[in-house]
């Protein structure tokens, strides 16, 4: 696992109905991705952020794994489910959007 890349993305959605279309929209993603005929996301997650002041406006939170960086820039740059993503997201009430990834230095907990 320390050799994944995780990115994290974060949507400011004020609106409940728009929050529920786009985790819709991810649904579609994890079931179409396919990279040489094959899925090739190996962890998504995505849900409504709690309420908490540190939160700063964003409202849905996504995190993808993938095997390397090559699936990585596959999925930002090619990967149709992903422009279909990004379309249905840019007709919603977009207010902010951030993304960061990176591969793992330490996993630690009760993995």
């Amino acid at each position: 696992m320390a050799d994944r890349v995780h990115r994290v993305t974060m949507f400011k959605l004020p609106n409940p109905a728009d929050q529920q279309k786009l985790i819709e929209a991810y649904k579609t993603v994890d079931a179409t991705n396919q990279k040489d005929g094959k899925p090739y996301i190996l962890s998504l997650a995505v849900g409504v952020a709690q309420e908490d002041t540190r939160a700063q406006g964003y409202t849905v939170v996504c995190k993808t794994e993938f095997a390397s960086m090559e699936h990585l820039k596959y999925y930002d740059e090619t990967c149709p489910a992903h422009k279909n993503l990004k379309a249905t997201a840019k007709e919603l009430g977009l207010e902010g959007i951030m993304t960061v990834f990176f591969k793992p230095q330490l996993i630690g907990g009760l993995v």
